[in-house]
């Protein structure tokens, strides 16, 4: 299937479900009240599928794949952030497993869309 949508990006919906995640779980009772917390990683999940969404409007593959590389930066940023949620006992470790693991996810994906990106024919400007 061609892409033609940021939707249509397997790694941008995965980003979107590990947002939906990351809102979801961050509502909970001792976990809203740390709102330093809830802002960052609600930040750094809504990043992830931002930036691929602004890295498809893009000019080149090469600007697109530094948007990919912010993208899978703030998945990481998530998974630490979990940990902070999980040390201060904020999320169950099953909820930490279950968003971790779509961290994951999604990174896999993002990395494989580089690898494709940095491997198909060049495309310096786009329509």
């Amino acid at each position: 299937m061609a892409i033609e949508r940021f939707e249509d990006i397997d790694a941008w919906k995965e980003a979107r479900v590990l947002t939906q995640m990351v809102y979801r779980v961050s509502r909970g009772e001792r976990f809203a009240r740390d709102f330093k917390l809830v802002n960052q990683i609600c930040s750094a999940a809504s990043s992830v599928m931002n930036n691929i969404a602004e890295g498809f409007d893009s000019q080149s593959d090469k600007e697109f794949i530094q948007f990919l590389t912010y993208a899978r930066r703030s998945a990481t940023e998530v998974q630490s952030e979990l940990y902070i949620a999980l040390d201060q006992e904020y999320i169950a470790l099953a909820d930490f497993e279950t968003i971790y693991q779509q961290a994951t996810k999604t990174k896999k994906l993002i990395n494989g869309f580089i690898r494709y990106l940095r491997t198909s024919p060049t495309k310096e400007t786009k329509d």
